[in-house]
């Protein structure tokens, strides 16, 4: 697959700088390869069948393939919209014309071509020693993606729609989409970002994300994830935190063969605030992975995250919370809990929070349970003359809702909790 994608020629080809670092990344792939499971953030998430597979290394009709533009519309989120279809940005389904002032976006592909040099600093860089293969594989390969820079004091009203498409192409292919995203000082902005798969085409989504939010800014990110059931999504996003910054996550996690989701927060600014909340429902063979790496550096910092699971068939779920409080971080404070749901005898879900503190006056804390319904309340809505298979499915959805709590504008959530209810497995008798 790489090995394709290098023969291609890629935005910023030509670049000494961008030259140099994506091939100091190839190398690095050469030597790490794709993790296993000796690397502990991938202990529970085997990619044997992935690594047998082949992928094209891009669509070249991406840019002209057909979208129903209703599929890509959110209740609630009539702002400006970027549509990725393939991983190429389509302007032609996109809308920009309504951009707050203060707010300037466009592709990736577009600012390498136009305008690159702002982009050396944040893409020139070398290689770190916790990229694993796929964040070395964007590294290398990245062809587009989202460039957003919000001024300081700027405050967006309508929430900013962000929506990847994969379609059905004459082979699975293989894109690599890199993004970029600064929070200026006193801003604020909401971002909806929604993943689509309109047919079972097994395509390769890797996407990475760096955000940083300055200081006294807010982010909040809802993100709605209905990729095609064959297909595989790799992402991590980098976040950020100056001074007194926060950000809001919101994640359901519903499509996707396998779909993985590293979320790692620097909290480097004093009275920094990171929430997240996020659930996942999972059918027959899925598996997803959400890992939630913490770390607060700063003095007074708070994070706080909640998760949900439930799995039917012989799906497998993997969540892992770690919260590291470095020296000279005092006063932090960090939970993290998370419940899971198995609804079948072969529905399996792993769950791993962890604790590294080294800092004085701190709270922490953390919990995880794994189990199943329970019989007594099953027993009591029956009772009421309830049916079983529905009594089951409303004590899953209120156990999924709290994934939904803060989410905004109201349309936006009605919407996901429809979606939800829709998502929710049978359970087995």
């Amino acid at each position: 697959m790489q090995d394709a994608a290098a023969a291609a020629r890629l935005p910023g080809s030509g670049l000494a700088w961008l030259d140099a670092a994506r091939s100091e990344a190839l190398q690095a792939f050469a030597a790490r390869g794709l993790p296993d499971q000796r690397n502990e953030l991938w202990r529970y998430t085997s990619l044997r069948a992935f690594a047998q597979r082949g992928y094209a290394a891009q669509d070249p009709a991406a840019a002209t393939r057909g979208v129903d533009a209703a599929w890509l519309q959110l209740p609630g989120v009539e702002g400006p919209r970027l549509v990725f279809v393939n991983g190429v940005f389509r302007a032609d389904l996109s809308s920009l014309a309504a951009l707050s002032p203060g707010v300037a976006v466009g592709s990736l592909a577009s600012a390498l071509r136009d305008d690159p040099e702002p982009l050396r600093f944040l893409l020139g860089g070398h290689v770190a020693d916790d990229d694993d293969g796929f964040t070395l594989l964007n590294r290398a390969l990245a062809a587009d993606g989202v460039v957003l820079k919000i001024a300081a004091g700027t405050v967006v009203e309508a929430p900013l729609h962000l929506v990847h498409v994969g379609v059905a192409a004459d082979a699975a292919t293989a894109w690599h989409v890199r993004s970029l995203i600064e929070v200026g000082t006193g801003a604020s902005v909401d971002i909806v970002e929604h993943h689509l798969g309109d047919a079972a085409t097994g395509h390769f989504s890797n996407i990475v994300r760096d955000i940083s939010v300055r200081e006294h800014a807010h982010l909040g990110w809802t993100s709605v994830q209905q990729a095609s059931i064959d297909a595989t999504l790799m992402r991590r996003t980098h976040i950020r935190l100056h001074d007194d910054a926060t950000v809001d996550l919101h994640a359901l996690e519903l499509g996707g063969k396998l779909a993985r989701h590293e979320v790692r927060v620097e909290m480097t600014g004093a009275r920094s605030r990171f929430v997240s909340h996020g659930a996942f429902i999972l059918h027959g063979r899925q598996h997803a992975d959400a890992e939630i790496l913490v770390t607060h550096r700063g003095r007074d910092t708070v994070s706080s995250s909640v998760w949900r699971g439930v799995a039917d068939g012989r799906a497998r779920g993997v969540v892992h919370g770690r919260i590291l409080v470095q020296p000279g971080a005092d006063g932090a404070d960090g939970s993290f809990y998370n419940k899971n749901l198995l609804l079948s005898p072969d529905a399996e879900i792993d769950t791993r929070p962890a604790l590294e503190i080294y800092a004085d006056e701190v709270k922490a804390n953390h919990g995880a349970t794994v189990g199943q319904l329970d019989e007594h309340v099953l027993f009591y809505l029956r009772s009421r003359g309830i049916p079983l298979e529905q009594a089951r499915r409303i004590l899953v959805r209120a156990f999924c809702l709290v994934a939904l709590d803060g989410v905004q504008p109201q349309a936006l959530r009605e919407y996901c909790e429809a979606l939800l209810a829709q998502q929710l497995p049978e359970a087995s008798a």
